[in-house]
């Protein structure tokens, strides 16, 4: 039997006029990485927002591990959606310190390792208003993986990268797959969703389909 790590059932979400999602039911096999594919405004970034609690459906169900998801992020997510919201004024280590103490499960050594995982030198001192477009989507990628989740939401993880940082962070989820977690990712980089991904579904006027 398989297990599913999200459960949507039959969503709709309306913004006056517009239908963003319109009767959206899919369910995310634990354990794999999902792609959702769809040009901007397709209702991609809404459907995450839901998942992840940030936004409530007009209608429908969703379930995340079992449970129904409530206002908040659901525990044990890891999530980018949009630009990472971060203090300008501190360095990536300050910042990731900052969001370790909320909840104190991870130790400053652990947010040096992970910030060095995604590529970004944890002694630097630089601010992040300084930041390149990939670097704080290195960031984002660091605080979204630095509490270990057993999910990831990522809308767009490989915007502004590099090359190099677009390989790097490829080999990064891959190793997080292969350790159980479940991944859901949008990108507009159609190799990106070939390498990784197991599922493919599109959006298109809030509606999703299968395509892989």
């Amino acid at each position: 039997m398989r297990a599913y790590a999200i459960e949507v059932v039959d969503i709709v979400k309306e913004f006056k006029e517009v239908v963003a999602l319109n009767h959206v039911s899919i369910s995310f096999e634990q354990g794999k990485i999902h792609g959702i594919i769809g040009r901007n405004g397709s209702g991609k970034t809404v459907l995450f927002k839901c998942i992840c609690g940030f936004m409530a459906p007009s209608s429908g169900t969703i379930q995340v591990f079992g449970k129904p998801v409530k206002p908040a992020a659901p525990q044990k997510i890891g999530i980018i959606i949009e630009d990472p919201g971060f203090i300008g004024s501190y360095s990536a280590f300050k910042n990731l310190k900052l969001l370790a103490s909320v909840n104190r499960v991870v130790d400053a050594d652990e947010i040096r390792g992970i910030l060095q995982q995604v590529g970004l030198d944890p002694k630097s001192k630089k601010h992040v208003s300084q930041f390149s477009l990939g670097m704080r989507h290195r960031l984002g990628i660091a605080q979204a993986i630095m509490e270990k989740p057993e999910l990831l939401i990522l809308d767009e993880p490989m915007n502004g990268l590099d090359k190099h940082g677009v390989d790097s962070i490829r080999k990064l989820l891959k190793c997080l797959n292969d350790d159980g977690v479940t991944i859901i990712m949008s990108s507009h980089y159609a190799e990106d969703i070939e390498v990784l991904c197991d599922t493919v579904h599109e959006m298109d006027g809030g509606k999703l389909t299968r395509v892989r």
